[in-house]
């Protein structure tokens, strides 16, 4: 298999579409199923043993996920909010060192494959798996109605290995995409970030605003989110935010800005950063929230609102001064 590498010297993970014939293209593969949303420290654990088990098969390393989410398609209004982007999701499972990806469009007619033939069609002939990882509540199928079970039954029949992983547990709690969003739909970024193994993020456009923040003293980076991404909370957050490569420190806000548009506006994201100083529109920014600082305000005036910027930044740079911020992931 040829590789290209990034700009870190590390080898790019490939990316197809089909699962079709691919058991002839890559010999022995080894095939992780799931999601993988967050790719939160569940997520981690199975990928991290997906990559043991391939390289103890001398074989190659693949994710097998479905985009867009199932339940986009099937029920769409009860989709929920995503953790970060496709785009983001699969530079993280790059870099947790698969080599192949399985960016497979989920339709109607595959929901409608029964789970027996998802794994001889899929598993099977398409792919020949040497061996299948899924996390322990893994469901697949038409109505979700296979199992680790039933695939642990198909193991014998097709020849592969089956490692079932259990969940991971911190602080007596099990590790969940959706543990992670009601933590973030609370704005408890800091206790997300136990469960995710970093900081919450996203990655944003810079836009032009109002300029509203240059008046009062404090200039911001409006930020226009990609995709159907959860962002935390409403309030006021510390974070840290990477342009071109370099991190800089900060203060975000989400919300609708009541002081001068009340609660019912859209909500936006704008940062102010900390020793910054530069061009930003157009740029692609990353912002990781580290704590919530307060929630959303109304102030009787804009002079209320710029002291109240002044003490929040105040109090970031008392963190930094208290603790070992930079260490932070």
């Amino acid at each position: 298999m040829e590789n290209k590498k990034d700009v870190e010297g590390r080898l790019q993970m490939e990316i197809y579409q089909t699962w079709q014939d691919m058991g002839q293209k890559y010999n022995r593969l080894v095939v992780g199923l799931g999601n993988f949303d967050g790719v939160h420290l569940g997520h981690q654990k199975l990928i991290g043993e997906l990559v043991a088990v391939a390289k103890r098969f001398c074989g190659v390393s693949a994710v097998f996920t479905f985009h867009p989410h199932p339940v986009m398609v099937l029920n769409p209004e009860q989709a929920p909010s995503l953790l970060m982007t496709q785009d983001v999701k699969e530079k993280m499972i790059s870099k947790l060192g698969v080599d192949i990806l399985f960016r497979v469009p989920f339709t109607q007619e595959f929901a409608r494959l029964e789970p027996e033939e998802f794994i001889d069609q899929v598993l099977c002939r398409g792919l020949n798996v040497r061996a299948v990882l899924v996390g322990y509540n893994y469901t697949f199928g038409y109505q979700g109605r296979g199992t680790t079970d039933l695939l642990k039954e198909y193991s014998y029949r097709c020849d592969y290995e089956l490692q079932v992983i259990p969940p991971v547990i911190v602080d007596q709690q099990v590790v969940s995409s959706t543990l992670i969003r009601d933590l973030l739909k609370d704005g408890e970024v800091a206790e997300a970030a136990k469960y995710l193994g970093f900081s919450p993020f996203f990655e944003g456009v810079v836009i032009e605003g109002d300029r509203r923040g240059s008046v009062l003293g404090f200039p911001t980076a409006n930020l226009e989110s990609t995709g159907n991404v959860l962002l935390p909370a409403k309030g006021v957050y510390m974070i840290r935010v990477s342009i071109d490569g370099d991190m800089f420190l900060g203060v975000a806000n989400i919300g609708s800005r009541p002081t001068f548009y009340g609660y019912n506006a859209r909500p936006n994201v704008e940062v102010h950063l900390l020793d910054f100083s530069g061009d930003l529109y157009g740029k692609v920014v990353s912002v990781h929230f580290t704590r919530r600082l307060r929630g959303e305000k109304k102030f009787a005036s804009p002079e209320e609102l710029a002291l109240q910027i002044k003490q929040d930044i105040q109090i970031v740079r008392e963190s930094i001064r208290s603790t070992s911020f930079e260490t932070v992931n």
